[in-house]
């Protein structure tokens, strides 16, 4: 009598097998505390993550929690999350992904915030200069992440955006749509520099 495979495990195990594929949903959320652990500024793109305002700020001070005494810059796992982060005077910041994610992704990511932040603020990255200047701060993360998805990793090219979104004059409907053709070109590059670093780690 031959061994049949049970329908339910088998779509059990497709299941578990699709939820390890990459995909281009990376970033599951993006928060910079200050050296107390209070919220400055977040931004969830899973609408399942954490659905609440309370659920967000548990999720933050555990993450805190067991971060904020490390000497120096790292990647932690808390409650199933993949989380890069980096300090700077009395801030921290932090990118999630899922237990699945590239680390060398989120670190990009990481990165090219910091950088992106540093350039806007004058190297001034601190809490009272960051208040001060939150509405950048808000274009420099969306120049960044759209939706969770890496639209950019230079900090010049978001640099650039920056300013020109920043500029009193309105977008005209070709220069939206040559925007987004943009914008769709950087993702297509950012995927590929991913597949290389990747690749190169394997190798190693």
């Amino acid at each position: 009598m031959t061994a049949q495979t049970c329908p339910r495990q088998h779509q059990r195990t497709t299941m578990e097998i699709a939820s390890l594929e990459p995909s281009l949903y990376t970033v599951k959320a993006v928060f910079i505390l200050d050296n107390d652990g209070n919220r400055l500024l977040s931004k969830y793109y899973d609408t399942e993550l954490y659905p609440s305002m309370k659920e967000q700020k548990n999720f933050e001070k555990n993450v805190f929690n067991k971060t904020h005494k490390a000497d120096t810059d790292e990647i932690a796992f808390v409650e199933g999350m993949t989380i890069v982060y980096k300090c700077s005077i009395d801030l921290f910041f932090y990118v999630v992904g899922s237990a699945q994610e590239n680390e060398l992704m989120l670190m990009a990511v990481l990165n090219c915030l910091f950088e992106s932040l540093s350039q806007i603020l004058r190297k001034n990255v601190e809490r009272r200069c960051l208040l001060d200047n939150m509405d950048g701060v808000f274009l420099v993360v969306d120049e960044i992440i759209d939706g969770g998805v890496i639209l950019e990793s230079d900090p010049q090219q978001v640099i650039q955006k920056v300013n020109y979104r920043a500029d009193e004059n309105p977008l005209s409907e070709q220069s939206v749509a040559q925007h987004i053709t943009d914008k769709l070109a950087m993702t297509s590059n950012i995927m590929q520099s991913a597949k290389e670093q990747i690749k190169w780690s394997i190798l190693k």
